[in-house]
């Protein structure tokens, strides 16, 4: 099994990449393989709205979005990791993510979602909630752990201090670990839920 990590901040050793880091070795204690893409200090553009991917089947633009689309597709489980700026995620990772999310027509049903944040301060949980909700709108379970999933610091050696900020990440490892095996388990045995897709309403006219 395995998961695909995103780290969204610029700074590819800094806080946000200690929380993952937590998350990523005791996941791999778990017997769950995972694998880094680093996207914050790549150049996103967002999603210009074109359509080009809904008849094609992928992003107009050629970049990291379509070379993480079929880790994606082929993973287990997501974990996206984003430092708070001004109260929400890093503007890179949340451009890479509209595009992820809403170029690619594979199905997401299943797939184990994990958010993780960092900040010195404050925005954590704004900054959480607005991550989480590309997994909920996907049909994606999303891991929980004895906290939210959250780290404070200014600076990677920071974070060393954070020790429940750090115990977090753990346990959310363990939590996602262990959705993703009984979900496997699951399918393996009863395959996945029926899902509805017949209605799309507008709500001007109900159609």
């Amino acid at each position: 099994m395995k998961v695909l990590v995103l780290n969204g901040s610029p700074h590819v050793n800094g806080c946000t990449a200690r929380a993952l880091q937590e998350v990523m070795d005791t996941l791999n204690k778990e017997g769950i393989e995972t694998e880094l893409v680093q996207v914050g200090k790549v150049n996103i553009r967002g999603c210009i709205s074109c359509g080009f991917c809904s008849k094609n089947g992928h992003c107009v633009f050629n970049d990291l979005v379509a070379e993480t689309a079929q880790k994606f597709e082929e993973a287990d489980g997501l974990l996206i990791g984003s430092p708070v700026y001004y109260g929400s995620p890093n503007g890179n990772i949340l451009s890479f993510l509209d595009r992820l999310f809403y170029s690619t027509g594979f199905s997401k049903q299943m797939k184990v979602g994990a958010a993780v944040v960092s900040c010195r301060r404050g925005g954590n949980t704004a900054s959480f909630d607005v991550l989480n909700k590309y997994f909920t709108i996907s049909s994606m379970p999303v891991a929980s752990s004895s906290y939210w999933n959250q780290v404070h610091g200014f600076k990677a050696e920071d974070v060393e201090k954070d020790l429940e900020g750090l115990q977090t990440m753990r346990n959310l490892a363990k939590n996602m670990a262990f959705l993703m095996k009984a979900i496997a388990a699951q399918k393996e045995k009863e395959g996945l839920p029926a899902l509805e897709h017949e209605f799309f309403t507008s709500f001007p006219d109900g159609k």
